[in-house]
């Protein structure tokens, strides 16, 4: 019987021991990344990249591989460009009025590429009836929108509002329905079990499984909306309209000025990338982190 009942402890402890390991293995280790760490990573590599493609543009200058300054103006005139329209007040207005537009432009996509997405993941009819439609159009270039939102509204914001919503509603509802499509059927029964059904379900079982799906159709969605209110920035001109970088980059075009083109080029990408940088690259981690996938941010 002692024997026994020290087989029993000794098993017992065992058992206990190899749970504790486990735990430890499991663990997150959510210490502090240490600056110099955070630089390394996330700092050097961008900064030496851009350093080398500045380095790679003087040398084309420098060495005379290009010689016209109309095909490719050296990094010096683009950077006068930028100070001319820093000392002109006008490079934060060229900035504001087409982020403006594009984040505006984009909630309200958002807000009807959302419902519109869930409808068609959630209904056979529906689905059968737009998804193919929605397939359709976020193959569409979004620059094919802008003659007829032009016919339709006229030369004013109300015609950029409709391009941005024509070429990120699509994309934003599409991922909503491949996230949707990606969630366990276990999760729905699951919920269902515990009485979350209709709009209960959807707001608790079925958007925060289809997070991920969805986060990728956001991310698409902006990029869309960004290139949709670029093109038509350059095709609709009007003073009414202010001036944004698409229209810079046009006003570069007409006037012969390469300097100014390439200006327009580097804001757009920098906006681009600060968006994804501020907005969607949190909202990732901290979607990936929540998912125990995502270690140290």
């Amino acid at each position: 019987m002692a024997s026994t009942d020290t087989t029993a402890t000794k098993n017992g402890g065992d058992l206990a021991g190899l749970g504790a390991g486990l735990d430890a293995l499991e663990t997150v280790q959510t210490g502090r990344t240490p600056v110099r760490t955070v630089l390394v990573q996330k700092v050097v590599p961008p900064v030496t990249a851009i350093v080398l493609v500045v380095a790679v543009w003087q040398a084309l200058i420098s060495f005379h591989v290009v010689d016209d300054p109309s095909k490719l103006p050296a990094p010096g005139d683009v950077w006068n460009e930028v100070e001319n329209a820093w000392l002109q007040g006008t490079l934060i207005d060229y900035i504001w009025t087409s982020v403006s537009r594009g984040l505006l432009g984009f909630l309200l996509a958002l807000s009807i590429g959302t419902p519109l997405g869930l409808l068609v993941a959630r209904v056979r009819f529906v689905r059968a009836a737009i998804g193919p439609i929605l397939s359709g159009l976020q193959s569409l270039p979004s620059v094919a929108w802008v003659p007829p939102a032009v016919i339709w509204l006229g030369l004013n914001n109300q015609m950029m509002y409709a391009v941005i919503l024509l070429g990120a509603v699509p994309s934003i509802a599409n991922g909503l329905v491949s996230g949707v499509d990606q969630v366990p059927p276990l999760f729905l029964r699951a919920g269902r079990t515990m009485g979350a059904t209709g709009l209960k379900g959807t707001w608790h079982i079925v958007m925060p499984a289809a997070l991920p799906g969805y986060l990728a159709g956001l991310k698409q969605g902006w990029a869309f909306s960004w290139r949709s209110l670029m093109a038509a920035e350059i095709i609709a001109s009007s003073p009414e309209l202010g001036v944004g970088l698409g229209q810079l980059l046009e006003n570069g075009r007409n006037t012969s000025s390469m300097s100014m083109v390439f200006l327009a080029i580097l804001l757009i990408l920098v906006v681009g990338i600060a968006i994804d940088l501020l907005i969607f690259s949190p909202l990732e981690r901290r979607v990936l982190r929540s998912r125990g996938l995502l270690v140290r941010s």
